[in-house]
């Protein structure tokens, strides 16, 4: 696919050079990208759809998945767009406040992401250890609620590193060998110091990741030992069963999302373009998986979303 000619980056541009040493393979590297990006988008807006023409539906566990559908959605939107127009058409240039606005919402939705997955874990665990208190405990109010706790979670945790970046004196050399505008990616483009954000940015993710994977854990923890003291196989199954979709997707976003943080870090020994594919993947497999997998796994959504294919 022709390249368009640009004309040179001012001052206030980066140029985000896509995959380094993989250039020649742009255009094939984008078909699987693309092709991902697409079926999340379809998938999530299915979900959406469904639960929101259904009644039935209208209960907190699908309006977890609905807000999940939508950072789903948002997070892979913020940043496989761009990514696409530098494979096809080689449209490099980003201004700075374009980079830090696109950093600053695909990283808070990253973080609204794993802030609903420790609600769909407490969410299992009312479930099967509470379930004559189920709708006591979890009103669909008290889930909005939570979701927008999250968020300001989410905007809080991303304020600061915002505010240290769009502070930084910015070298001449403003070529990020990157698809997107990542927290450390451009904070490496700085003259200035950049130890706050190498700081924050490490312990912002292990704070916030390792105590959402502690909640889940500890939810889950709670969910076996209930378990443990009953004898029916068919309780197991049925629990089983309930947990198994949101399982799937922990192991999918998680793994990915820690990758990405600690390979700029520690990235000794380990290919750029290998962090940078990994990197983006987490941008477009969770999304398009999540779907696929609670549609497997959730038979009342399944019968629903049939019903619809039927019906066209």
């Amino acid at each position: 696919m022709a390249a368009l000619n640009l004309t040179p980056s001012g001052p206030s541009t980066f140029l985000l050079m896509g995959i380094p040493d993989l250039e020649y393979a742009h255009v094939w590297i984008s078909i699987p990208f693309a092709t991902f990006y697409i079926i999340g988008l379809l998938g999530n807006f299915i979900i959406l759809f469904v639960v929101g023409n259904e009644k039935t539906l209208h209960k907190p566990m699908y309006l977890l998945l609905c807000m999940l559908a939508l950072t789903d959605i948002s997070m892979s939107t913020c940043v496989m767009p761009k990514t696409l127009l530098i494979f096809w058409f080689n449209m490099k240039d980003i201004i700075v406040d374009g980079c830090l606005t696109q950093m600053f919402f695909f990283q808070a939705i990253s973080i609204m992401h794993s802030g609903i997955l420790v609600t769909m874990a407490f969410d299992r665990y009312v479930a099967i250890c509470n379930p004559l208190r189920y709708t006591t405990i979890l009103t669909n109010v008290r889930i909005a609620k939570l979701g927008f706790v999250g968020m300001i979670r989410a905007v809080l945790s991303m304020l600061l590193p915002l505010l240290f970046l769009s502070r930084q004196p910015f070298c001449a050399n403003r070529i990020i060998p990157h698809t997107y505008c990542d927290h450390m990616a451009v904070a490496k483009m700085s003259c200035g110091d950049i130890t706050v954000n190498r700081m924050y940015g490490l312990v912002l993710a292990f704070v916030v990741i390792g105590l959402d994977l502690t909640f889940i854990a500890l939810s889950y923890g709670l969910i076996i030992r209930a378990l443990l003291r009953i004898s029916s196989k068919k309780t197991h199954q049925k629990a089983f069963s309930t947990c198994t979709a949101h399982i799937f997707v922990i192991l999918m976003s998680y793994p990915f999302g820690l990758f990405s943080v600690l390979t700029h870090r520690f990235s000794h020994g380990i290919a750029p373009h290998v962090h940078i594919i990994i990197a983006n993947l987490y941008f477009v497999t969770p999304p398009m998986l999540n779907p696929i997998v609670y549609g497997v796994y959730t038979k009342e959504l399944r019968d629903k979303v049939g019903k619809y294919i039927c019906r066209m």
